[in-house]
């Protein structure tokens, strides 16, 4: 009698280790799925917390933030995951499907794999998806642009920076061979003492030493009053804010100069201005005002 037939082979053991595309696909689904946080200082105030040393304690410290989502690029895909992620202060919002931020992208040439190398073109991006006045300021992040640029930010108003992108997502200088977009949310005005009228602005329950700013506060401060800078941004590679001295990121954003020679030479067909990225990006920061233009 011969005996029964050997079972069948058991199929091989499921990975437990996803591929980076579905990880990407993963923390998408997280990013999307995620509830908007309770006010505007909520995530904000974790990284400010974790940085605390890092804020000097002879000068007022003031805080302006507007909450954005979080969403987390799939492909080189940063300027538009930036764009997205501030069309949700516009007013109305703008919530559309990052897919369709690509898509219209595409279609109007500004881009060919995700990528996005000229301010220019963000801006009228910006303009046909979001439907809102865009403004591009060149020559850099300093001077008076500095001026421009907080007054536009403590008025509850995103910005869109290219920058240097270094390993834990902070400005670096590369020549541009890292370019990065972030959107900027909001800032902490470092003040000197005297310069801000703590009546105005309470102190924070966790951090007395932050003071807060509060929807419809008259905001003024003497230009010659501020000690120090840093702003909140968030890019298409983390979940979290991220808390960087104003000054490093205007370093960063001036020095974009060229390509990544071995991105370049890859056989990827990129857009890029007639001018490569130093036309396109340096010294650049695209401004967009949240009132929506009526049709």
């Amino acid at each position: 009698m011969s005996g029964a037939p050997p079972p069948p082979p058991l199929p091989p053991p499921l990975s437990l280790t996803p591929s980076v595309s579905s990880k990407k696909k993963l923390y998408q689904a997280i990013a999307e799925g995620k509830r908007p946080v309770d006010g505007d200082h909520e995530e904000a105030r974790i990284i400010i917390a974790q940085r605390e040393n890092s804020f000097r304690k002879d000068v007022q410290w003031l805080l302006f933030n507007k909450y954005v989502p979080s969403l987390i690029q799939d492909g080189p895909q940063c300027g538009l995951v930036a764009l997205w992620m501030a069309g949700h202060l516009l007013q109305p919002p703008k919530i559309i499907p990052i897919e369709m931020v690509v898509q219209v992208a595409k279609d109007k040439g500004y881009t060919a794999q995700g990528e996005m190398f000229s301010a220019s073109d963000m801006a009228k991006l910006a303009e046909e998806v979001c439907g809102c006045r865009v403004q591009i300021l060149s020559g850099g992040m300093m001077g008076d642009n500095s001026a421009v640029i907080l007054k536009h930010l403590s008025n509850g108003q995103p910005i869109l920076v290219p920058y240097d992108e270094d390993f834990n997502h902070e400005p670096c200088l590369r020549n541009g061979h890292k370019a990065h977009w972030a959107v900027i949310s909001g800032i902490i005005l470092g003040l000197r003492q005297g310069c801000m009228d703590s009546k105005l602005f309470p102190p924070d329950i966790t951090l007395p030493w932050l003071h807060l700013s509060q929807n419809g506060s008259c905001v003024s401060w003497p230009i010659d009053g501020i000690e120090d800078v840093y702003v909140l941004a968030k890019q298409g590679k983390s979940l979290r804010y991220q808390l960087w001295k104003y000054e490093t990121v205007a370093q960063s954003n001036a020095q974009l100069k060229e390509m990544d020679p071995q991105r370049a030479s890859d056989g990827t067909h990129y857009v890029l201005p007639s001018g490569g990225v130093q036309e396109g990006l340096a010294g650049q920061v695209v401004l967009l005002h949240t009132q929506t233009l009526m049709t």
